[in-house]
C-alpha cells in the first residue's frame, strides 16, 4: 500500500456542495474529504466526463488508432476531461465496425475511454444535421446486434418515432446501453413513449429535433417537463442562444449534462478537418460542414463550457456538476463524477479564476 497524499486544496465539490478542507488520496482512490490543516489553495472537483466527443487535437476518433487515442487523450486531459465516450456519427456498417474495433479497453488509457457513443445510424431523415443521408438507416435489429458485437458500445442516439425504434430501445437496455433520443422529429407523445420504454436522456437538446411549439412541444419539451430524464447541451455560444441555455438550466437544473460534441479541430484553431466522412471547416472557432452553413460539431472544451454556464448565471457548484456528476450518472459509472470516499481519484483542481491547476487520474498527476 502506498502512502496517503493530500492535494492541498481549500475545498472539494462533494454531492453538489463545496466541502471546506483538504482531500486525501490513497491507492488511486479518495480516502477522505473535508480534512483540517493549513489552509490550501483552489478547489477540487471530480474529473469531467464528456459523453459526446467526436475528436480532439487533430484526431478524429472515427479513424483513430491506438496512438491517435493516446494523443487525443493527452490533449483532453489538459481541458479537465478524465473520462469520455468517442462518438461515431451515421456511417456505413463496415466503417462503423472498423471504428468500434479500434476502441481502447475500458481501463487501458488515460483519460478513461468509457465506450463508444453511436450517434446514428437510426435517425430521422428530417433531422440529419451534418450526418450523411446515404448512411441513415431505419431501425434494424440485426444491424444493431452486429454493431453491438463489434465493439464496446455504451451509448446510442436514435430517433424514437421511427417504426421499430422502440424494439431497439428494449434491446439496448437489455445489453446495458444508455439510450438517448436525438436527431429526431418525434412529437411529445412519441418521446414520452420512448422514455417509458427505457430511453433516459436526450442528445444535444434543441439541436436536430422538432422545434418546440405551443401545442406541440416535441422531444425537447417532453424531456424538460420530466424529472426523470437528463438532457445534454452543447454550451459553445453557437448551438444555443443564451436565453435558450438559461431556459434549459432553469427547467432541468441537476439533470443537465454538458457535452462538447468536439471535432478534431478542437484545441487547434481554424482550418479544415474531418468528421468521419464529412469535411468540416472551422472558421472563427465555429465548425460547419464544408460548403454550407450546417453546424458539424463544436470546438468548445469542457472547461470552457463550465465557464460559459457560470457566465449565464448558474452557481459554480452546479456548473461543475453538469460536467462531472450528471454525465457520470447518465453513463451509469457510479465511481465517476464524485469525490466521495472510495471513488476513483479522477480530479480537477481549479483556481479562483476557473483556470485548471492540476488534473489527476487514478490519483496520479497528468499535467
Amino acid at each position: 500500500m502506498s502512502a496517503a497524499l493530500r492535494l492541498g486544496v481549500e475545498a472539494a465539490l462533494v454531492r453538489g456542495e463545496l466541502v471546506p478542507g483538504d482531500v486525501e488520496l490513497l491507492d488511486g482512490r479518495i480516502a477522505a474529504v473535508g480534512l483540517n490543516g493549513s489552509r490550501g489553495r483552489g478547489i477540487a472537483t471530480p474529473g469531467f466526463v464528456d459523453l459526446q466527443v467526436n475528436g480532439f487535437g487533430d484526431v478524429d476518433f472515427f479513424s483513430a488508432d491506438a496512438d491517435a487515442y493516446r494523443r487525443a487523450g493527452t490533449a483532453l486531459l489538459q481541458t479537465g476531461v478524465t473520462a469520455y465516450q468517442p462518438t461515431f456519427i451515421t456511417s456505413p456498417e463496415d466503417e462503423l465496425t472498423s471504428a468500434l474495433r479500434e476502441l481502447p479497453p475500458l481501463d487501458g488509457e488515460v483519460p478513461r475511454v468509457l465506450g463508444a457513443h453511436l450517434e446514428g445510424p437510426f435517425i430521422s431523415a428530417e433531422r440529419l444535421g451534418a450526418h450523411p443521408p446515404s448512411s441513415r438507416r431505419d431501425p434494424d435489429r440485426a444491424l444493431l446486434e452486429r454493431l453491438l458485437d463489434a465493439g464496446r458500445v455504451t451509448h446510442v442516439t436514435l430517433a424514437p418515432e421511427l417504426p421499430g425504434a422502440l424494439e431497439l430501445v428494449a434491446l439496448l437496455r437489455s445489453r446495458g446501453v444508455t439510450v438517448s433520443c436525438g436527431h429526431s422529429d418525434a412529437t411529445a407523445a412519441e418521446a414520452h413513449e420512448a422514455f417509458a420504454h427505457g430511453a433516459t436522456t436526450v442528445t444535444h437538446l434543441f439541436n436536430a429535433m422538432r422545434p418546440f411549439a405551443a401545442r406541440e412541444p416535441g422531444l425537447a419539451g417532453a424531456a424538460l417537463a420530466r424529472d426523470d430524464i437528463s438532457v445534454q447541451v452543447i454550451l459553445d455560444g453557437v448551438h444555443l442562444a443564451a436565453d435558450t441555455a438559461r431556459l434549459v438550466w432553469h427547467a432541468a437544473a441537476g439533470r443537465m449534462a454538458l457535452v462538447t460534441d468536439a471535432v478534431a479541430g478542437a484545441g487547434l484553431g481554424d482550418g479544415s478537418y474531418r468528421l468521419a466522412s464529412v469535411d468540416v471547416e472551422v472558421t472563427d472557432g465555429v465548425a460547419r460542414r464544408d460548403g454550407d452553413s450546417v453546424l458539424a460539431g463544436s470546438t468548445v472544451t469542457m472547461i470552457d463550457a463550465v465557464r460559459n454556464l457560470v457566465e449565464l448565471g448558474a452557481p459554480l457548484t452546479a456548473a461543475l456538476a453538469a460536467a462531472s456528476e450528471v454525465p457520470a450518472r447518465i453513463s451509469g459509472h457510479k465511481d465517476l463524477g464524485t469525490l466521495e470516499p472510495d471513488a476513483r481519484a479522477d480530479i480537477v483542481v481549479l483556481d479562483d479564476t476557473l483556470a485548471i491547476d492540476r488534473v489527476l487520474a487514478n490519483g496520479v498527476d497528468r499535467l
